[in-house]
């Protein structure tokens, strides 16, 4: 996968997360802490600087065996937020995609733009077939992201997923190699 990845918006680069990312993921996080923790069932009380360069560490091992894909989402040269393959199933050709960017960088197109940016690496560098995100109904800012980058929405698990003290319905959105288009 590639280390780069350009995006149709010049001040946007998404890049491999790396250790050196700690601090500004933890402060990041801590400083968006409300707004992420509305629809992420990740985002705790608070974050440190340890456990992201866990992550990070876990993402890397992760990546070098092709299982997952995380990049910074870097605007003007500061980190805004993520996009990820969270998990790829190399035997279906299928990724799951994941992301999340900090309040003041929204509402500009960045994270579409992300987003139609790892769409484009997937198809061409990993060879996937189709790229899958799970998006909680009533997140409707992350659902026009879906929307935007030509997902079809599939259906709804109901009470799929468990967010910090009760159940959200998930919409599964899909997108196919041959719906594609850059």
């Amino acid at each position: 996968m590639l280390h780069n990845i350009p995006t149709e918006l010049p001040s946007v680069i998404l890049r491999l997360v790396k250790e050196e990312d700690a601090a500004a993921f933890s402060s990041l996080i801590n400083q968006n802490h409300e707004y992420l923790r509305e629809w992420l069932p990740w985002v705790g009380e608070s974050s440190d600087v340890s456990h992201e360069l866990e992550f990070i560490n876990a993402c890397s091992e992760r990546a070098a065996v092709g299982m997952e894909f995380h990049y910074a989402i870097v605007v003007d040269r500061e980190i805004a937020g993520i996009v990820s393959f969270n998990q790829i199933q190399k035997n279906n050709r299928c990724a799951t995609l994941g992301y999340w960017l900090a309040k003041p960088h929204t509402g500009r197109g960045i994270m579409t733009s992300a987003v139609k940016a790892l769409i484009t690496a997937g198809f061409e560098y990993l060879g996937l077939n189709r790229i899958q995100a799970g998006v909680a109904i009533n997140n409707y800012q992350s659902q026009a992201v879906c929307d935007r980058a030509g997902f079809t929405k599939e259906g709804v698990l109901r009470q799929g997923e468990w967010l910090h003290d009760h159940y959200v319905d998930i919409t599964i959105n899909g997108l196919l190699k041959p719906e594609w288009k850059t």
